[in-house]
């Protein structure tokens, strides 16, 4: 991964290119832990879900509060040492990293749990609508290895393909492939970006995809989706990585605070673990952002001035 640290104005920039994510691990923000300063780095993660959280949360703070705001890219797993360490005070949307929570927030109490974010995710595999009316079965994953041949790619090797998007996401794909032995092949498409390019070309062209993919997403509304049921999640079938032989569970998205920054943060921090929205809202600001193109910073604007009800909540 690339070692970058960038300033608001660049940050949103480039993750409205589908810029890849930075590694923070050793290289803080300037802004990060700035004593007695009104300033806030927020760190966002690479899908256009996280930057909405970030594009308002940023807006608000700049904008009603009076504060500075930095935002760095990184990856879901550096991002909890990133915060753990200080080089960021804010994760806006964790979609479940246990490991990490147990040893920053239980056992070395460096993070602290700053509430839900008030939108819950869910990860499965998807078939595009319009397969489904031609094989209505196909939604039932014992169906699968029937269909493999309608999924072959030239990258999948002869066998069935299911679409990741990037290896940094979670994801038990490659073990719920092996375990429920499906004849597919989990091919990487490396991003969000990426992966949104291939759904949308083989929606354009009518083709057959199966594909990982999560909710809430924008993505939804213009290629409609059907869910592909896998083994129901049950507490603690997904313990062993190697073993996974269930599908994923809903997840209330989650936000964290470096416990400094908790502590001492003021009217940011209030702020933010006060920050707490639906999945229309997110989805509102991350249609404006991946569909209509407009920058992080004028989604989150519109959607501010169009819904003053809900943020000024926030401030209280």
């Amino acid at each position: 991964m690339r070692r970058i640290t960038i300033t608001a104005a660049s940050a949103l920039l480039v993750l409205a290119t589908g810029c890849g994510a930075a590694d923070m691990t050793k290289q803080a923000s300037p802004f990060a832990a700035a004593q007695g300063a009104k300033t806030v780095t927020l760190s966002v993660q690479s899908w256009v879900g996280a930057q909405s959280n970030v594009a308002v949360a940023q807006y608000i703070l700049e904008h009603k509060l009076g504060y500075r705001v930095d935002t760095v890219q990184v990856d879901e797993v550096p991002a909890w040492d990133a915060l753990s360490q200080g080089r960021v005070d804010a994760i806006l949307e964790d979609w479940g990293h246990p490991d990490q929570e147990k040893r920053y927030v239980e056992e070395k109490k460096t993070i602290s749990r700053a509430g839900d974010l008030g939108v819950t995710g869910h990860i499965g595999w998807f078939v595009p609508a319009y397969l489904v009316k031609q094989h209505p079965d196909i939604t039932d994953w014992k169906n699968l290895n029937k269909y493999a041949s309608l999924f072959r790619t030239a990258e999948s090797g002869g066998k069935g393909q299911l679409l990741d998007g990037s290896p940094s996401y979670v994801t038990n794909d490659k073990a719920l492939v092996s375990n429920l032995k499906l004849d597919y092949q989990v091919v990487f498409a490396g991003s969000e970006a990426a992966q949104i390019t291939q759904i949308k070309q083989f929606a354009k062209e009518k083709k057959p995809f199966l594909t990982y993919w999560y909710a809430p997403q924008w993505l939804f509304k213009k290629v409609p989706m059907t869910e592909v049921r896998l083994p129901a999640y049950q507490e603690g079938c997904d313990a062993d990585a190697a073993e996974v032989a269930c599908g994923y569970p809903h997840t209330p998205l989650q936000k964290y605070l470096n416990t400094g920054f908790a502590h001492s943060g003021g009217r940011a921090a209030a702020f933010l673990k006060k920050f707490r929205w639906t999945t229309e809202d997110q989805d509102q600001v991350s249609l404006l952002i991946a569909d209509r193109k407009l920058s992080p910073q004028e989604a989150a604007k519109t959607w501010v001035e169009s819904h003053p009800s809900v943020w000024k909540k926030w401030l209280s």
